[in-house]
């Protein structure tokens, strides 16, 4: 018999369909003072399961995984119990301080769950530009995944 965590467990296709529909992400970095440092992101996911975030170059987020880039990525749903249902990624951030994959980035961050033109792609592209020089891409690469559904208790606790 499956234990109760094996129950609510999602599986792989599961947290892929998870985190295509959700926007934000809260990053937990590790703080120079030792503790958690949880911001929300907007974000978006590779084919390889990658999650990229944008950030300013200076902010504290960056400057936690220049130190240490070990953090935790939580996404999570449910207004009641029986509907809680959450991904925890433990991954590794690489910073990428590359113009053009931060205007990429910020353009499907943007574009998530929606189908544009090339032509507003390309309007798009103009206008995060103007951030660009100030920001840089972090990549997250996932190292190990718990998830839960609580719904796939069917009301029993």
């Amino acid at each position: 018999m499956p234990s109760r965590r094996e129950l609510i467990q999602l599986t792989p296709e599961e947290i892929d369909a998870f985190l295509a529909e959700q926007k934000t992400i809260i990053i937990v970095s590790n703080g120079k003072d030792g503790y958690p440092h949880p911001m929300p992101m907007w974000f978006w996911v590779d084919d390889a399961g990658v999650v990229h975030c944008t950030t300013f170059r200076k902010s504290q987020k960056v400057l936690n995984l220049q130190r240490d880039p070990r953090a935790a990525l939580l996404v999570e749903t449910g207004e009641v119990y029986s509907e809680l249902k959450s991904v925890l990624i433990y991954s590794r951030a690489e910073i990428v301080d590359d113009r053009e994959a931060v205007i990429d980035a910020l353009v499907r961050i943007n574009t998530r769950g929606h189908t544009i033109s090339e032509e507003d792609r390309a309007k798009l592209s103009d206008t995060v530009a103007a951030t660009a020089d100030k920001r840089v891409l972090i990549r997250f690469i996932p190292e190990r995944y718990v998830s839960w559904d609580h719904s796939k208790l069917g009301g029993r606790y």
